[in-house]
């Protein structure tokens, strides 16, 4: 990275991004490790990540406790990342790069591969983060982490290759609703720029991951409407999808993605909610707002966190209970 750019980032950040990179460069072999169901920025910064490593010098083990979502399978790196709940490897780590989790909740059964006393570098971009590494790498004013994980690159002065671009472009796209909300911002647009010069198919990926859907994601959809309830003032409103729902459909948890929308997508609300009743009975809750509340922190109230405008959280209740107690919690916070 030239003088110039690395002036352009404010001097904590900067001391931010140093440390990273001598984290990176003091040690010769990692696990890398994004949030448990990884979302699409989640996926893309583990590979980018992985491929950052590579290009140092360095051995990745890229892992997750949950598979990658199949429509991320374009990516052919995403071939390499272990499925922890599958393939749980023997070794202890001690050099850990978590991306993208909130939380050290967020890694999940991972974390049994970390060796006693191991050193972990935490990037992220939630605003509820709590610096749970020993070393922290945060921007929470960035749209994914993979625009952290850009400036990390730019920063280090690593010349990016397709691979690479596509990783992050695809980042960008899945955080940002295909560069329509609030969070696409010119230096987003700036990012997605140069990864299109370096040859990303942009108008392909939009296609495959926001306009394609499969039949049981036609069919869950189907469901989760039927049920769509509104507030008497119509400013909430809210489905949910029971786990019979996901087997009569076959729907996997992948095709669960943005069907909150549909509640928030209607003229007049200011949240949306759907809760996912899971295997073992508790509810997982995901919340859409207009920015009129603060979901991240009503998430967090619950044991969540997440972004002003998107969050979630998970409660050991049923259904119904989770409904009442959640909806209650969005109607006082838009009663503020």
């Amino acid at each position: 990275m030239t003088a110039a750019k690395a002036a352009a980032f404010p001097a904590a950040y900067t001391e931010q991004l140093q440390a990273a990179l001598d984290f990176i460069r003091g040690g010769s072999k990692f696990l890398v490790v994004a949030h448990v169901q990884p979302d699409g920025d989640a996926i893309s910064s583990t590979l980018v990540v992985g491929w950052l490593l590579r290009q140092l010098g360095k051995q990745p083990v890229l892992i997750n406790e949950s598979a990658v979502p199949v429509r991320l399978h374009f990516m052919e790196a995403t071939a390499g990342i272990i499925n922890y709940s599958k393939q749980p490897p023997e070794e202890k780590f001690d050099r850990i790069i978590s991306i993208d989790c909130a939380d050290f909740r967020r890694i999940g059964l991972v974390k049994d591969c970390f060796a006693e006393n191991a050193q972990l570098l935490n990037i992220d971009h939630h605003p509820t983060n709590d610096d749970f590494g020993s070393h922290n790498l945060i921007r929470t004013d960035a749209a994914a982490t993979v625009e952290i994980l850009f400036d990390l690159i730019e920063f280090a002065g690593i010349p990016l290759d397709n691979e690479a671009a596509t990783a992050i472009y695809t980042g960008l796209l899945t955080d940002t609703g295909g560069f329509r909300y609030s969070n696409t911002t010119p230096r987003v647009m700036h990012i997605a720029s140069v990864m299109l010069t370096e040859g990303v198919k942009g108008h392909w990926i939009a296609n495959h991951l926001l306009e394609q859907m499969t039949k049981p994601q036609l069919l869950l959809l189907q469901r989760g409407l039927s049920r769509l309830t509104f507030s008497d003032d119509n400013q909430i409103a809210w489905l949910y999808v029971a786990f019979a729902d996901m087997a009569d459909t076959g729907a996997v948890g992948e095709d669960l993605e943005g069907l909150v929308n549909y509640a928030l997508n209607v003229e007049g609300v200011e949240v949306g909610i759907l809760f996912k009743e899971t295997e073992n009975g508790d509810v997982k809750v995901s919340m859409r707002s207009s920015g009129k509340a603060d979901v991240s922190a009503i998430a967090q109230t619950f044991g969540g966190g997440g972004h002003v405008r998107a969050a979630g959280c998970r409660l050991e209740q049923g259904i119904q209970e989770s409904v009442a107690s959640v909806v209650q919690a969005v109607r006082e916070a838009l009663d503020k």
